[in-house]
């Protein structure tokens, strides 16, 4: 009997050890800011981010500035400032290439030598040049432009071909796995499915009654595609095969940029109405909002780099203070 009642003892010991660990899990908050990084003379809209892990860069487009502000991340600090552009919406840096290719909303391409940051080409006709994606098998760069999505080469800086669209495309994802491309198209109210290999489009994926489906994100291992949108303010949960609606629930307003963390499984949605919104996947067909972290209201852009487990959130100048990049550590 002694015996028992000191095991009984030590059991409970053990359990009320492990509660006590499960409420310090709890209070530990899924992004953690580490780092802020001013960007002076940065006025008006921040568009979207891209980074070169080599070299530890982060690239923004300044889209009210018509700029790109060069960041070195192990400096906290900007360091180079490309100038000339129109607009600047869209931006990806390819390693094989070492180039960062800019979209510009004003029209057109430029793609510049990212060691020197000189200006190696420029792509004209592109009206409303807005999101880019690499292809980093083929070292492909696709744009969404007007109503199409365009295909170059970025190492000669050629424009290879396009495909046509119903509507001007926003946030798309490549499969690494496969040739299939996700676009959404919200004037259409719809999701483009193009075939790369084909340069066609093979399917549209109706969004239903939801209207303004702007970011995107891809769990490819899961076969689920994510799609935002703001009127009203819902993620909606694609079968990534099939094009059926498997979830939703409600975010917050004005979501720009979305990021599923495959390490984590877990989804941030980066939201104009100034918060960032962390979901968590429980399983393919099964999600929580499980936190929010609060920035800035029109700070609605940013970068997951998963090398880095960092999520960087870009804010606009706001009441005499300068824009910012705020880098978070995911947990």
């Amino acid at each position: 009997m002694v015996r028992e009642i000191a095991w009984l003892i030590a059991l409970g010991a053990v359990m009320f050890a492990a509660s006590l660990r499960g409420a310090d899990m709890q209070v530990i908050p899924p992004l953690e800011l580490v780092q802020t990084i001013r960007l002076p003379d940065v006025r008006g809209r921040i568009d979207h981010l891209a980074v070169d892990t080599t070299k530890a860069r982060l690239f923004v487009a300044a889209l009210g500035s018509d700029s790109v502000e060069v960041v070195d991340l192990r400096q906290g600090m900007r360091v180079a400032r490309l100038t000339g552009l129109r607009e600047p919406q869209g931006i990806g840096y390819v390693r094989s290439a070492d180039r960062l290719v800019v979209a510009n909303a004003g029209g057109g391409v430029d793609l510049f030598d990212a060691t020197t940051l000189r200006r190696a080409s420029r792509i004209e006709g592109l009206d409303d040049a807005d999101n880019v994606r690499l292809d980093a098998t083929s070292g492909h760069v696709y744009v969404g432009y007007g109503k199409a999505l365009a295909t170059i080469d970025a190492g000669s800086g050629k424009l290879l071909e396009s495909v046509e669209l119903a509507g001007h495309p926003e946030s798309f994802q490549l499969e690494s796995a496969g040739t299939r491309i996700f676009i959404n198209v919200p004037t259409a109210t719809q999701i483009a499915v193009v075939d790369r290999s084909k340069n066609a489009v093979i399917g549209t994926w109706n969004v239903g009654d939801k209207r303004s489906n702007f970011p995107m994100a891809l769990d490819e291992a899961d076969r689920r595609l994510f799609v935002a949108t703001r009127k009203p303010a819902v993620l909606l949960v694609f079968d990534a095969d099939s094009g059926v609606q498997k979830a939703d629930l409600t975010i917050a307003g004005d979501a720009d940029d979305l990021f599923y963390d495959a390490k984590r499984k877990r989804l941030y949605a980066i939201c104009g109405e100034g918060v960032v919104d962390i979901v968590d996947q429980k399983d393919a067909d099964h999600y929580e909002r499980v936190a929010q972290v609060p920035t800035l209201r029109g700070a609605r852009t940013g970068l997951f780099v998963p090398s880095r487990d960092a999520l960087f959130v870009a804010l606009p100048a706001h009441a005499g203070a300068p824009a910012e990049i705020r880098a978070y550590a995911a947990r």
